[in-house]
């Protein structure tokens, strides 16, 4: 029987450092859709936001983070997310991490929502590469951690609201697998590859959120989605290369094509305001100046500095054609799934055994919009968590589970390929067009109806490699749309130009879960455990 202490899907920073933390505690497995460094932690230039400098405060970090979150976050993880940062970045400067210093002193960058300088960065541009690469360094030297990639997971083994592991497709193989597990940590990442235009790399398709909701997960807040002000435009192409929100925060400005700064009479903050008011911004800029970009200049800059902070950045800019020390053509992209499915503080999911962290899991640090750079922070903090919870937990794996419990049943097709290939483009269409950074109810309802037309013809039969692919990003798009069409406000990453105001009757999460209507749940209400 394949089986294992911790199975781990997904090898972005979350699932690499709860490899990490668990390898003490037993065998370990970390499986991956594609290559072990393709993941959205990987590209992240920005950096890690945490307090290391004696002149700031995990209660202005914890200020700033609830101000992006528009009301929706949770307190007491903030609180966690604020104070036990400092730890984990302290944990792994201490076990080799470098990262950038400035006169003998950690080099500290300003970001969109922050009140001070506490973005630590690594290879200027270049923070998720490093420090990615540095954890796999650890994991890869492990003689306890397995890594497989090309592995795609179809569902989660259960009975009786426990997980025993996944059943997945080993495409090294060409055949399915069960892998056996007394913990298994869900760190799939978000859904925003389902977006026509995305900074995602192409895994980022939401596979876990729609296993965790066929499984009978919850899910919370899926309608915010976080469009990242400024990614590079390119013409005839669909393809997003994000500038780092790093390059405001050093002094760049937002430009129109009447060559004024727009942003200044916006936001006190000027081009640093919280990404969704600066995305919509961009975006309606781009509508008045009719203009499918805004440029970005950094003329009156330190052109040595801006070489050398985001050398990068520089590069791909210059592949491009274009002068980054100059002026650069920008427009918003989908980057980041703020909900995810519910969890508790401690990572648990609605299902025993069953874990989840990173962007995958939403555990009310985001609220309805994502403070930039707490994103890597959230992965470290949430996955010492998860590893310290296992510990508590009983051994429960039995030779039942060799009695055959679980069946292989899925096949794969290589001639329905096209057909998920046609689908997915029609997706992305249908949620860009509709779903996006300004939505409304006619728009929402028409995509809805579009969506539940596909939804219907492969509802009752998924079991072939790629209609199961289909499947999973159908039930993604409703998610969002069920989730946008239900939130009649405007918050965060949620804006209704039909409903352009904040409304304190919704001043909820949402919560969508398999064959129930969508539900609510009070904003700070005590009620993290799950009840299972």
């Amino acid at each position: 029987m394949n089986k294992v202490d911790y199975l781990i899907i997904g090898s972005g920073l979350a699932g690499l450092f709860s490899a990490y933390e668990s390898s003490p505690n037993g065998s370990v497995l970390v499986i991956t859709k594609k290559a072990l460094s393709i993941s959205n932690s990987f590209n992240a230039q920005g950096g890690i936001a945490a307090v290391t400098d004696a002149h700031d405060d995990p209660k202005f970090h914890f200020d700033d983070t609830l101000e992006a979150g528009r009301g929706l976050c949770e307190d007491n993880a903030v609180n966690i997310l604020v104070n036990d940062g400092p730890k984990r970045i302290k944990q792994i400067i201490e076990a080799g991490m470098k990262f950038d210093m400035e006169n003998g002193h950690l080099s500290l960058g300003l970001e969109g929502g922050h009140h001070r300088n506490r973005i630590l960065h690594a290879g200027g541009d270049s923070t998720g590469r490093f420090v990615t690469e540095f954890i796999i360094k650890k994991v890869l030297s492990d003689k306890n951690i397995k890594i497989t990639e090309d592995i795609y997971v179809i569902d989660f083994l259960v009975k009786e609201g426990e997980c025993f592991g996944v059943r997945a497709w080993d495409n090294n193989k060409n055949e399915e697998v069960l892998i056996y597990a007394e913990h298994t940590i869900l760190a799939s990442g978000g859904s925003s590859t389902i977006y026509r235009r995305t900074t995602n790399p192409e895994t980022a398709m939401g596979d876990g959120v729609a296993m965790a909701y066929e499984a009978g997960c919850r899910i919370m807040d899926y309608e915010f989605e976080q469009f990242h002000p400024t990614s590079l435009y390119m013409e005839n192409s669909s393809s997003a290369f994000l500038i780092s929100e790093a390059v405001r925060g050093e002094g760049a400005y937002l430009l129109n094509k009447n060559n004024e700064r727009f942003m200044v009479p916006l936001h006190e903050l000027h081009e640093l305001a919280p990404r969704d008011i600066v995305a919509r911004s961009i975006f309606r800029q781009m509508i008045k100046d009719q203009m499918p970009y805004v440029r970005l200049s950094l003329k009156h800059l330190d052109k040595n500095r801006i070489r050398k902070r985001f050398p990068m950045i520089l590069e791909k800019c210059k592949t491009a054609g274009y002068d980054l020390t100059d002026e650069i053509p920008v427009a918003p992209a989908a980057h980041y799934t703020v909900g995810g499915v519910y969890s508790n503080l401690n990572g648990h999911s609605d299902i025993k055994h069953l874990y989840v962290c990173g962007e995958v899991a939403a555990t009310g640090v985001m609220g309805a919009n994502r403070l930039a750079s707490n994103s890597l922070i959230e992965c470290l903090v949430f996955a010492d968590r998860i590893v310290k919870d296992t510990i508590q937990q009983k051994t429960r794996l039995t030779t039942e589970l060799e009695e055959g419990i679980f069946k292989k049943r899925y096949t794969k097709n290589p001639e329905n390929k096209k057909l998920y290939n046609a689908l997915k483009e029609k997706i992305s269409d249908i949620l860009s067009k509709k779903a996006g950074i300004i939505r409304n109810e006619d728009g929402l309802v028409e995509a809805l109806n579009e969506i539940n037309k596909e939804f219907d013809k492969v509802k009752d039969n998924h079991t072939e490699y790629y209609i199961d692919k289909i499947y999973k990003m159908l039930v993604v798009a409703k998610l969002i749309l069920q989730g946008a069409e239900f939130r009649k406000e405007s918050r965060g990453g949620h804006y209704r130009e039909d409903y352009p105001e904040l409304n304190d009757n919704f001043l909820l999460h949402s919560i969508q879960q398999k064959d129930k209507e969508i539900t609510t749940k009070a904003v700070n209400d005590g009620t993290n455990e799950i009840n299972r």
